[in-house]
């Protein structure tokens, strides 16, 4: 069997095969981060694709830490009901599902007051947030807790933290973006001790699989480097975390050389050296591609964005490529 459909085990949940939608905000829910038709669509379409395990777009702890008003939102129960309608339609066609929970610091669009570690803003684009003070972190880490309280409510059976692409957590790690001379400012230690936090939060309510989205590199010479990673992977590991989704950039603005598969280094190399699996995305969009990856033990799970929007079903034709035999639902079968 092709590696890319065997399956794998994340805790006590079985995924059917490596292949993973990462999240994508959609922009389509109303002001009141609600679930709409749209989500209802897109999310049930992929798992019927057969994506192993689907990750719904970043979703928002608290109203100000949204990227857009037309985020989802996890910080009422008002949201659980829709939520638990797209896990049900997800788990319909065989899916897992996990949900990212996000906050996005200073690279919020919504009105009013947002929230960084410091009052930096990231381009003249964007608002100069405020400074968080300890109160309002305490404020953060509770508004993790209690989104994962909802996310198990709703029947999710993943959660990931969102602490990469210049969103509020990403902020914390980079001394690019991180000024503060307190507790959560300067050394490795401090910089990492927001996510420590939201960790543990989430581990004191949540038993199920726990994921981290990272930007492993800031691009930038005051940034983030793989030297600081690795020490964050290795203390993300020691809080059982159990996979860590990797990404770059995005933190400060920086010029990246993309090409398929840029990030898979970085993956592989956080995978070896801070012994954690891994997850890897960027510019993958064949079924060699991906099974090359899996077979050269670079990543454990390949986690598939803009291509899913454009296919679909890009399991399904993978599974054709790689001479696989993937059923599709049974009302399509005669399609393939």
């Amino acid at each position: 069997m092709a590696k890319l459909f065997e399956p794998y085990q994340l805790q006590n949940i079985s995924l059917k095969n490596r292949v993973v939608m990462a999240p994508m905000c959609m922009y389509s829910a109303q002001n009141d981060g609600l679930v709409t038709p749209f989500h209802q669509v897109h999310y049930a379409t992929r798992a019927a694709g057969q994506v192993g395990l689907i990750i719904v777009e970043a979703t928002g702890v608290v109203p100000e830490g949204r990227i857009s008003s037309n985020d989802l939102g996890i910080w009422d129960d008002a949201h659980i009901e829709g939520l638990r309608q797209l896990v049900q339609g997800m788990k319909a066609y065989g899916a897992r599902t996990g949900i990212q929970l996000g906050h996005a610091g200073r690279k919020a669009t919504v009105d009013g007051e947002i929230f960084a570690p410091s009052a930096i803003a990231f381009s003249d684009d964007y608002k100069t947030p405020t400074e968080m003070t300890l109160e309002d972190i305490e404020y953060v880490v509770e508004a993790f807790k209690q989104a994962a309280v909802r996310a198990a409510k709703a029947g999710f059976d993943v959660l990931e933290i969102h602490g990469a692409h210049g969103y509020l957590i990403s902020e914390f790690l980079s001394p690019a973006t991180n000024k503060r001379n307190d507790e959560y400012g300067g050394s490795q230690e401090n910089r990492y001790r927001l996510l420590r936090q939201v960790i543990d939060a989430i581990r004191s309510v949540w038993e199920g699989p726990l994921l981290v989205r990272v930007s492993a590199e800031d691009y930038a010479e005051d940034g983030t480097t793989m030297d600081d990673f690795f020490v964050f992977s290795r203390w993300m590991k020691s809080q059982s975390v159990d996979l860590v989704d990797v990404s770059t950039g995005g933190v400060v603005q920086a010029h990246i050389n993309v090409f398929p598969g840029y990030q898979v280094p970085h993956a592989e190399a956080i995978k070896h050296g801070a012994d954690i699996p891994t997850g890897t995305v960027g510019l993958i969009t064949s079924a060699i591609q991906a099974e090359e990856i899996l077979q050269n033990n670079r990543a454990d799970l390949i986690f598939l964005a803009r291509v899913l929007l454009r296919e679909p079903y890009w399991p399904l034709h993978a599974a054709k490529e790689l001479g696989e035999d993937v059923t599709p639902p049974v009302q399509y079968v005669r399609g393939w």
